[in-house]
């Protein structure tokens, strides 16, 4: 649990690398992807890291579309990557 919402405050800190009128969207994303998988079994590490993944590189993609540096999810990659 403690490392999926380390995963989604680092989501959001990238979210507020975007432009102002994007962010509204992507944080409003993030939430309803984390709040649709809070069923997920905590206790099967493989279903956790794929998901953790996903989260990375969508995330990567989306700095990507907006030009903004992707070295700015170091951190994000840092943790999913357990």
């Amino acid at each position: 649990m403690k490392r999926a919402l380390s995963v989604y405050g680092e989501v959001l800190r990238l979210v507020r690398k975007l432009p102002k009128d994007s962010r509204p969207y992507y944080s409003k994303y993030a939430r309803e992807n984390f709040v649709n998988y809070r069923e997920v079994e905590p206790n099967d590490p493989k279903e956790l890291d794929e998901l953790f993944n996903r989260a990375y590189v969508h995330s990567t993609w989306v700095l990507k579309k907006y030009s903004v540096d992707q070295s700015a999810a170091d951190k994000l990659k840092g943790i999913c990557s357990g």
